[in-house]
């Protein structure tokens, strides 16, 4: 995916404000990249342009030399909250974006299963949103997210919302999800530790308008575990992350 020279503005009836500007740079595919910025800086709008939902007011995203000016069946997105419909059972919103695309149901029903079970959920197809905790939730959603096979998988802070204990379960669940899958990530956080913990490369964004502040390579062996987050040269990773956003330690 290629980003180039992106800038959004929101034109306001006597005002108008500049939330992105002149943003240019490539993801790897298979990658998975972070982007990290203090609140405001324009991060969910970013990923809301490369999903095709909101029009950048100038340059271009390109997927495979396609700019994306629409959404893509290719392109999945995790929100912060999960979204589900509270009237269906786990099984029917996972299946839901066939229906949508009108699928063949039976054919993706196997696959449905299989990645209810694969993220410990398959005694829990029958059961209804209300029913499930946060986590489960959110698992239940990023199994919705991964049913279209999707080449692009785009994630707005899709942890914040959780305890600090299941939010590190569901990272290593993420980890293990995109090592088995490969997908293409572009993951949305606040958190720092979170971003070097699964990500390839970071990019920091300015505050509003947003611009570049910071793009880095995290060399750490994989797969991680949760005991990396203790070493030095992962805590040098966060400093320099820190200071690239100003945030003060202590």
């Amino acid at each position: 995916m290629v980003i180039a020279g992106l800038s959004k503005t929101y034109e306001l009836k006597d005002d108008s404000i500049e939330s992105i500007r002149h943003v240019s740079f490539e993801v790897e595919r298979g990658g998975f990249l972070s982007i990290l910025g203090p609140s405001g800086c324009g991060k969910s709008t970013f990923l809301m342009i490369l999903a095709g939902i909101v029009p950048a007011s100038s340059g271009i995203v390109k997927i495979d030399s396609t700019p994306v000016i629409v959404p893509r069946r290719e392109t999945s997105l995790v929100f912060q909250v999960p979204a589900l419909f509270p009237w269906r059972s786990v099984l029917g919103n996972v299946l839901f974006p066939i229906e949508i695309f009108k699928g063949d149901l039976k054919r993706h029903h196997d696959k449905a299963l299989a990645l209810l079970d694969m993220t410990g959920l398959a005694d829990f197809k029958d059961r209804l949103p209300e029913q499930l905790s946060g986590g489960m939730a959110q698992r239940v959603s990023l199994c919705r997210a991964l049913i279209t096979d999707p080449e692009l998988l785009l994630m707005d802070e899709p942890f914040s919302a959780l305890d600090a204990l299941t939010r590190d379960e569901m990272t290593l669940e993420l980890q293990h999800i995109w090592e088995k899958f490969r997908k293409t990530v572009v993951f949305v956080t606040h958190s720092i530790r979170e971003a070097v913990f699964l990500s390839d490369r970071v990019i920091v964004f300015s505050p509003r308008p947003a611009v570049i502040g910071c793009d880095l390579r995290i060399d750490l062996p994989r797969p991680r575990k949760l005991e990396i987050q203790e070493t030095a040269e992962f805590n040098r990773y966060c400093a320099e992350i820190r200071a690239s956003i100003g945030v003060r330690s202590g």
